[in-house]
């Protein structure tokens, strides 16, 4: 069976967000000694997610 994925469509701002909050996420652990293996391969994703150009009318929330 195939894995699904999940595509987001998100400028600098939210990215830095979601950055921010696992980071933060991830502190947390390391002060209560706990694996952060999970968090880690996450913000690795999230950095290293692709970009690309969408053309047409900008997505609006």
């Amino acid at each position: 069976m195939k894995e699904e994925r999940y595509f987001l469509i998100l400028d600098q701002y939210d990215r830095n967000i979601i950055l921010n909050a696992l980071s933060q996420l991830r502190n947390q652990q390391l002060a209560e000694e706990r694996l952060t293996d999970p968090v880690d391969d996450l913000i690795l994703k999230v950095s290293k997610a692709p970009t690309k150009r969408i053309r047409g009318k900008p997505y609006e929330k």
